[in-house]
């Protein structure tokens, strides 16, 4: 996105003047705008029709009284284009391209996209194939469907690349507080990162909503949402879809590990985006960060006036790390004398129903707990009635503003929260949030927000103090990668610092003599570059303790090449004295990707690698001390600090060695395609590459 066009697209923020060019699809969207309340001018243009929605028309773009401010484009797509053209020669602002049949519809649709683009100038572009956007603030909706939406005069950005899930998000019943809401479509203009960047900067924006199907450039989205982390703009992504995203190295474990999910929460973490797993966590994720302070820590205050709420939150937040730390004897002395004597002194703290609705006592209960515990957040569980049965409301709502007023006189951040979503309703909810207290539906939503909101101040703190270079373009990847031998792939590691077994690569023939140099036990295997998978094809003997044996394994090993791959029968085989039992085993993968660029993934090795599945990937660059920390996050960690008495690895060591590998593979300037070591014995002051499969 060009500065002409930054400049363009608050033009289309703010217009004094929309046209709108088409038929149908430009009548819904005037009632759009209409209903949004936008008060300038109205510029339908169709040759066709003398009026739309009530408007007369213009006959052609020609005859509108000055270039437009935004347009709503509502024409075939190759009518679109040359709409497009004449748009951007008058000087237009910016076009919602409501149009489809551009790359979405093939390569025909590919070539009329790239052709859009070369007409749009200098101009703004929201789309091809899109919903479009809508300005909460200063009521303006460039939208083709009826819309809904709510607006204390702050809020959250949301930016999806799904029409329906923006038109969804639009119509929720959730009253998350909203500043604008754009439907991207394919982004032949304006990517998510542009709008990122914009509304990261945009003083009554609080939070960002992405929903991300694919990225286009990896980069560019680490740029805009480091901005926001600098600008202290919480970003919150939604990433749907699990498909392969362009790996095509599969004969690893490295493979099998990473993955298109794995990546995108790669980027995440480096650069201090809130990740969430479905629509109603990102809602209300995106709500309680607009509506409340981010909370410094993670102990909280709960309050229900049931017993069973309280469990719940307990249950939950001992799931997620949040911690509900119990009262001490000075503080239980106290609330013993605010509570009724069926009150049990907890945290969280069921205050019954004898007090309910009795703010001159409750307040008391809420305030002397909350300092009591110097909570950092503190949630009171409510389920409010249902409409017709609500002559106890005024009960909920005296408790709901003692609440409110003991968290805010300590300035703690405050929710309320229903256990089921649909009890709390609409006027609540935004009385709620004219007091400064999120209305949360859900208590796993709501405990979850809470645990994002902290995490995520603790994440900028991270990221900002310690800046790494940006995420490494990714380099061109063979659609066949050629692997060398594990004796060519240890000659790799040993240049970059890397301790291998000592070995020695020779013909059968010499194999006993050079056994003997290296002294049993040793470790045999055959060498060819298509036995990339040695255990499977019976070509790995390890544990032979003579001559004798040795022998023998050579020809039992011959004998299962030629029965698994004959093409893969050779007489070169590495000789290797056997490593001694480690403290654990890792598998430590560096893999090219097509989008993300160069990957690391740590993980639990040897041989269930795969089964456990206990893996961490990192983008690169990164440094010795985030691969501590991933190191650190693993099951497999346990056994490396020490498990059941044995002795500790040196992390910082280990950590260390493997980013040294790290830089050496990055840095050389033939290129990788794949590095991988599996297992990589771990020892007190040492590591041993095992195994190594080396791809270029």
């Amino acid at each position: 996105m060009t500065p002409a066009q930054k400049v363009n697209f608050q033009r289309m923020l703010r217009p004094r003047h929309v046209a709108f060019i088409g038929g149908t699809d430009a009548f819904i969207a005037i009632g759009e705008a209409r209903r949004r309340g936008y008060e300038g001018a109205y510029w339908p243009v169709n040759p066709k029709r003398e009026t739309l929605a009530g408007i007369p028309c213009f006959a052609s773009l020609r005859d509108l009284p000055e270039a437009p401010d935004a347009v709503f484009l509502a024409i075939p797509a190759q009518q679109a284009i040359e709409s497009i053209k004449e748009l951007s020669d008058m000087g237009a602002g910016g076009i919602v391209c409501y149009a489809a049949g551009f790359k979405e519809a093939g390569e025909d649709g590919a070539h009329l996209e790239r052709t859009l683009v070369e007409a749009v100038g200098d101009m703004a572009m929201i789309g091809p194939n899109c919903y479009g956007i809508i300005n909460y603030l200063d009521n303006i909706a460039l939208w083709p469907f009826a819309h809904g939406g709510y607006s204390p005069g702050y809020g959250a950005a949301i930016i999806t690349q799904s029409g329906m899930f923006s038109s969804d998000i639009s119509m929720s019943q959730r009253s998350i507080p909203l500043t604008f809401l754009v439907s991207a479509g394919n982004q032949a203009v304006m990517a998510l990162e542009d709008f990122i960047d914009i509304f990261s900067a945009h003083k009554d924006t609080r939070a960002i909503g992405v929903h991300i199907e694919g990225l286009a450039n990896i980069q560019k989205f680490e740029a805009a949402a480091l901005k926001a982390l600098r600008n202290g703009t919480p970003i919150v992504a939604l990433k749907t879809g699990t498909s392969d995203i362009g790996s095509k190295l599969t004969v690893s474990h490295t493979g099998s590990l990473s993955g298109s999910k794995a990546f995108y929460n790669a980027l995440f973490q480096r650069c201090g985006v809130i990740s969430v797993g479905n629509p109603s966590e990102f809602l209300e994720t995106l709500k309680y960060l607009c509506v409340v302070d981010r909370p410094k820590g993670n102990h909280i205050a709960g309050f229900t006036c049931s017993g069973g709420g309280a469990t719940m939150l307990a249950d939950h937040g001992e799931q997620i790390f949040l911690e509900f730390p119990a009262f001490d004897e000075a503080a239980q002395k106290t609330l013993r004398t605010l509570l009724p004597k069926i009150a049990t002194v907890s945290n969280p703290l069921d205050y019954t129903t004898p007090i309910w609705g009795q703010p001159e006592i409750t307040e008391k209960v809420f305030e002397a707990a909350i300092a009591a515990q110097n909570a950092d957040a503190t949630v009171l569980v409510q389920d409010y009635p249902a409409p017709g049965l609500d002559e106890s409301k005024v009960f909920y709502s005296n408790d709901a503003g003692a609440f409110g007023n003991a968290a805010h006189k300590l300035g703690v951040p405050a929710a309320i929260c229903a256990t089921l979503p649909e009890n709390l309703d609409q006027e609540t909810r935004e009385l709620l949030i004219g007091k400064g207290i999120a209305p949360m539906q859900g208590i796993h939503e709501c405990l979850n927000a809470i645990k994002h909101a902290c995490e995520w101040s603790k994440a900028r703190k991270d990221v900002l103090n310690r800046p790494l270079p940006p995420v490494l373009p990714p380099r061109d990847i063979a659609s066949t990668p050629l692997y060398l031998n594990e004796y060519e792939g240890k000659v790799i590691l040993t240049k970059a610092g890397m301790r291998v077994p000592k070995g020695k690569l020779m013909q059968s023939k010499d194999l006993v003599n050079g056994a003997d140099e290296l002294g049993y036990p040793v470790v045999l295997k055959m060498m060819s570059h298509k036995l990339l998978h040695k255990t499977e094809a019976g070509a790995v003997k390890i544990a032979i303790n003579n001559a004798t044996e040795l022998t023998a394994a050579v020809k039992e090993m011959k004998t299962c090449v030629l029965a698994y791959d004959p093409e893969a029968m050779s007489d070169f085989f590495l000789v290797e004295k056997m490593g001694t039992p480690p403290l654990a085993e890792l598998v430590v993968g560096l893999q090219q990707d097509a989008q993300f660029g160069l990957t690391l993934t740590l993980g639990s090795g040897g041989i269930l690698v795969e089964l456990l599945g206990d893996s961490k990937t990192l983008l690169l660059p990164t440094d010795a001390s985030r691969i501590e920390a991933a190191l650190k996050s693993l099951k497999v960690f346990s056994l490396l600090n020490g498990f059941r008495n044995q002795p500790k690895a040196d992390i910082e060591a280990v950590s260390q060695t493997i980013s040294s590998l790290c830089e050496y593979v990055q840095n050389a300037p033939k290129g990788f395609q794949e590095v991988e070591i599996n297992p990589l014995f771990i020892y007190e002051n040492d590591v041993l590459a095992v195994d190594a499969l080396v791809g270029h």
